[in-house]
């Protein structure tokens, strides 16, 4: 394997300042993170070396050695294959006994730094980096910091959209195809809309939140429904509410009126005698249907409108005068 020339790809000289070493880092990190660049495998190979030269220059132990090997690292690792002055006991080749203490430790950047920089994302490293650095052992003190510096993959967010729905649709289900945005993308989305939905529900779509890291899943968009207002119905919660218009007459003798529910249906209602404008009737479980085994439908409250006459006949008129004769007697 080639040697890595980590000031070239850091783009600073051998005698940068460590404070020259982080700015330069950053801004490089920054740039070409994969979350600011999905999908470009290159950004991400670059984003790996970036990382992977830093973690050799931002720590004195392992600059000085890198620095004092340089290319000829490759007789150095054969001499700590036959126990010469880098290696020690049970050293083999390409496993550097460094102690885990003092500036020479290997001290990967942690979680805390990555996440705090980059909000998450992988660090390998490359082969030329494990077996200079310690990392051919795989169970060994550096391979098994190493492991821990990686960040994990972090799931995706939980995205929530408010989406308006007709009353229909919600009382039937319906299947609902939605256009939205987040994360800088546009997507297309089918939605199923479960049958009983009410002002206020929210819709689970799994999958179709926030993008993960690093290949961690996605996260789960909500839906939040609103109704759009309706002509005839007026809701709350699960229940409805619909007026009808009786003559008068059916409101002082009683008798039958037809209603329509929200699926159009016409049922026939009984209207007590004497009933009085804006009297309520409640029809059960005429209203939205229940979402789950554990609910209940909703009502429909019918409100009573009395139809007064707007013309009279001879006829009407003379019934209505006896009845005011009736009324002061």
């Amino acid at each position: 394997m080639d040697f890595k020339d980590y000031y070239a790809v850091l783009g600073v000289s051998k005698t940068a300042s460590d404070k020259e070493i982080k700015q330069a880092f950053r801004k490089l990190a920054r740039k070409y993170h994969p979350d600011v660049n999905p999908g470009d495998k290159g950004a991400e190979a670059r984003f790996k070396e970036i990382n992977e030269a830093n973690e050799v220059l931002s720590d004195p132990g392992k600059r000085r050695k890198y620095d004092d090997l340089g290319a000829n690292w490759r007789q150095y690792e054969s001499a700590a294959g036959a126990g010469g002055p880098f290696g020690g006991p049970g050293a083999g080749p390409g496993q550097w006994n460094w102690s885990s203490g003092g500036g020479g430790g290997f001290r990967p950047m942690t979680e805390d730094e990555m996440n705090e920089m980059f909000g998450g994302g992988e660090s390998p490293f490359s082969d030329f980096f494990n077996t200079f650095f310690g990392g051919g052992g795989g169970a060994s003190q550096g391979g098994e910091r190493r492991g821990r510096g990686r960040s994990r993959q972090q799931k995706g967010r939980d995205v929530e959209h408010e989406f308006a729905l007709d009353l229909e649709s919600a009382a039937q289900g319906s299947v609902q195809r939605l256009q939205l945005r987040h994360d800088g993308e546009a997507r297309s989305v089918e939605v199923r809309i479960p049958p009983g939905v009410a002002d206020g529900s929210r819709v689970r779509v799994p999958g179709e939140g926030g993008r993960g890291t690093a290949g961690a899943a996605s996260g789960d968009l909500f839906l939040r429904v609103r109704l759009k207002p309706h002509p005839v119905f007026q809701v709350n919660g699960r229940d409805l509410t619909t007026r009808v218009s009786v003559p008068v007459s059916t409101a002082v003798l009683g008798g039958e009126v037809g209603v329509v529910t929200l699926g159009g249906k016409t049922v026939r209602v009984k209207v007590p005698e004497t009933s009085q404008p804006g009297m309520k009737l409640r029809l059960r479980g005429l209203g939205l249907p229940a979402l789950s085994p554990k609910d209940a439908a909703g009502d429909l409250y019918v409100v009573i409108d009395v139809a007064l006459p707007r013309s009279l006949s001879e006829a009407t008129r003379k019934a209505y005068e006896e009845l005011a004769r009736l009324e002061k007697a």
